[in-house]
């Protein structure tokens, strides 16, 4: 384990607000992927904050100068609130995003949202290809929904977002899903290469693609980007697993961006939960804004006191921020380790190795996620 300098408590002079807060409404969903980015350890229906309480909630990220909220899960929409959720939010001159799998939404429930000041709409796709699709997110007929809803986000008014995360399953789809992107009216295609923590970890041989198939994905996305531009907006990003230096993770551990889960506690990024040695703060103990400058989650990562060597040294130690800290301790047990997408780390050839020999294998079956 490394050893690090004791965290400091950060003064508010040195702390910037956040730009967005990822509202995690519930971790209930009808799906079950086999990459799920929630925690291994799901929140139970009968832990969710209230409705009062989550709009205190966007009244003190308001207050903080907060521009976006972001309605999430799980699946959202099983919140029977979500409506007034949006409204408030909207009132406050918050700008909200819908993330959902869509499958249960409706034409009249998309029009309600639009109406309470909802403005815009992610929905998550598994591939182009139906029967694919459908048995990725082990949800028969949800691949034909997500198509209907997205024509109903588009005739609400709506901007949309496809979600389209890819890997070795799905990978040879790519150029039908941009095509699909384009023929749903969406404005921005996120490729998102699968995550591997948390639940994504133990389906890693499943899903990595080889060196050559991320290669030709490259060459795809840049002449699709060519070809649509002024049409459709596309993010994509390479699994870190094919990377030579980390990404910026969530801008920076808790320096842009706090994630609030559906009990109320609030962490610097959607996996955080995945480090067991940190302990979070709850909304229903403290103030947004306290928790931000404050709780120990936040400052024992936050800007560059803690790196380790190479890290310390590193004339990119502020611009990536040290990369990810779930998977540096997915991956090497210690989170405080430099980041394994570093080709400077001491475990990059070792680990990002085997998950290259693995894509040269048969895959095997998905583990699904399954939400009791």
């Amino acid at each position: 384990m490394t050893t690090m300098t004791k965290t400091k408590p950060a003064s508010p002079a040195e702390v910037q607000a956040p730009l967005a807060v990822l509202a995690e409404l519930s971790h209930r969903c009808p799906l079950q992927c086999p990459y799920c980015s929630n925690p291994v350890n799901l929140e139970r229906a009968s832990n969710e904050i209230d409705t009062q309480t989550w709009c205190r909630v966007i009244d003190e990220a308001a207050a903080m100068g907060v521009h976006q909220i972001h309605f999430s899960g799980g699946e959202p929409t099983v919140r029977k609130d979500l409506e007034e959720l949006v409204k408030h939010a909207s009132d406050t001159g918050l700008y909200t995003n819908l993330i959902t799998s869509a499958v249960l939404l409706d034409q009249k429930r998309v029009e309600k949202l639009a109406d309470m000041g909802l403005n815009h709409v992610q929905i998550s796709f598994q591939d182009s290809e139906a029967a694919n699709a459908d048995r990725i997110g082990n949800f028969k007929g949800g691949h034909k929904k997500k198509i209907e809803v997205s024509g109903y986000v588009r005739q609400a008014g709506l901007p949309l977002t496809v979600n389209a995360v890819m890997h070795r399953q799905n990978l040879h789809h790519l150029e039908d899903v941009i095509d699909m992107s384009v023929e749903l009216d969406a404005e921005r295609l996120e490729v998102a290469q699968v995550q591997y923590y948390g639940w994504a970890l133990k389906n890693r041989a499943a899903f990595m693609p080889t060196y050559e198939q991320l290669s030709w994905a490259t060459e795809v996305v840049e002449k699709a980007r060519e070809r649509l531009k002024g049409v459709l907006v596309i993010d994509y990003v390479v699994p870190d697993y094919y990377a030579r230096r980390p990404k910026v993770c969530v801008g920076g551990w808790g320096r842009r961006f706090l994630n609030v889960n559906p009990a109320g506690l609030v962490l610097p990024c959607h996996a955080a939960e995945s480090i067991p040695s940190l302990k979070f703060d709850s909304v229903k103990d403290h103030s947004l804004a306290w928790i931000w400058e404050n709780s120990e989650a936040f400052l024992k990562f936050r800007g560059t006191h803690w790196m380790p060597e190479p890290c310390r040294s590193c004339d990119r130690r502020e611009i990536d921020w040290g990369g990810c800290r779930c998977q540096a301790f997915a991956l090497t047990g210690d989170e405080f380790a430099t980041d394994p997408a570093c080709e400077l780390s001491p475990h990059h050839e070792e680990i990002f190795g085997l998950a290259a020999a693995e894509a040269e294998h048969e895959p095997p079956p998905f583990i699904y996620r399954k939400i009791r």
